[in-house]
């Protein structure tokens, strides 16, 4: 069974950049599209980002566009998301999450077509 890992989220200053992966085993990362989400205190999770498995198009909220970026590297069973010119309403949880439907797949972001999922890794933004 796929299991994913994120890494070690941290406190960054307004502006600032961070980088997290999502690491899989029991299973190659290949076959699944991967999303992002995240759930600030107080609010819904909601997607951020995905990468398809099938040709490697990414999608994103608007909120990030542009300052975000999702990657994956498929030899190393990893997948990242680059996030620059962080602003305090990104702090949040952040989760990475499986799917192989042809949702997943595609731009909408949705929880539901996400199967396997991280325990989640806490992102701060503030000075």
């Amino acid at each position: 069974q796929l299991q994913l890992v994120e890494s070690e989220g941290g406190l960054v200053q307004p502006g600032g950049s961070l980088r997290l992966s999502c690491a899989a085993s029991g299973s190659a990362l290949s076959y699944y599209a991967i999303g992002w989400f995240r759930q600030a205190p107080g609010k819904e999770r909601e997607g951020v980002s995905s990468i398809s498995s099938v040709d490697g198009s990414t999608y994103y909220t608007d909120s990030v566009r542009g300052r975000f970026t999702v990657s994956r590297d498929n030899a190393k069973n990893l997948v990242y998301l680059q996030m620059n010119s962080l602003k305090p309403e990104d702090t949040a949880v952040y989760y990475c999450a499986a799917g192989t439907s042809w949702g997943a797949q595609g731009p909408s972001l949705a929880e539901y077509e996400f199967d396997y999922w991280g325990q989640g890794t806490q992102v701060t933004v503030s000075s």
